[in-house]
């Protein structure tokens, strides 16, 4: 008898506590005047910024296919687009409608840019950790998803870039390219026949 009505006070209470709320309702949506946002964020400008502005574009990117070929996609980067974060956008790898498709990338999610820019025609990019653990075929598609989205940036700068240098942590590597071999600078041209445009 005890546990009954001990197990009464408990349905009870919640029941009662069911119908308390701290946030009131409404049964269709409040419109919120502009007058009643605060700080500024319905503003042209960056609040708290002097006239602060962000733009933002659609930078390609390159990933693997279903095919096993480097493709052109798109991601939302401030504009203009700086190498370092395009590559980080890259890294994150495909969309969750791309890996519906098929797409993946060859590149490791823990990878790391430690730095990626231009300097004349030449882009350096430099990572935290090695590629040369990864399987030969992955390491090349790997090495072709930097260059070829490098080369993007650069147009997108207006820069015609040559080819790129990787370096780990500041050390030169040996990059592989689709022939077979392997190279400190790596052009364009090596890893062209890996795109599917």
């Amino acid at each position: 008898m005890r546990r009954l009505r001990t197990l009464l006070g408990l349905v009870l209470g919640a029941l009662a506590l069911a119908g308390c709320t701290m946030v009131p309702t409404a049964s269709s949506p409040q419109v919120i005047g502009p007058q009643h946002v605060p700080f500024g964020l319905l503003g042209k400008t960056i609040p708290g910024t002097n006239n602060g502005r962000v733009r933002f574009i659609s930078q390609p990117v390159y990933i693997v296919d279903a095919t096993g070929h480097l493709s052109s996609s798109s991601r939302i980067v401030p504009s203009p687009p700086v190498l370092a974060s395009v590559l980080r956008q890259l890294i994150i790898g495909p969309t969750t409608i791309e890996s519906g498709g098929g797409y993946t990338s060859a590149l490791p999610k823990n990878l790391i840019i430690l730095s990626a820019s231009f300097r004349g025609e030449i882009g350096y990019i430099d990572l935290g950790s090695t590629l040369n653990k990864l399987p030969r075929g992955q390491e090349v598609l790997a090495v072709g998803q930097l260059v070829l989205t490098a080369r993007d940036v650069g147009l997108t700068l207006g820069i015609q870039i040559k080819g790129v240098e990787i370096t780990v942590a500041g050390v030169t590597q040996d990059s592989p390219i689709p022939d077979g071999r392997e190279a400190i600078f790596v052009t364009t041209q090596d890893f062209q026949r890996l795109s599917n445009s």
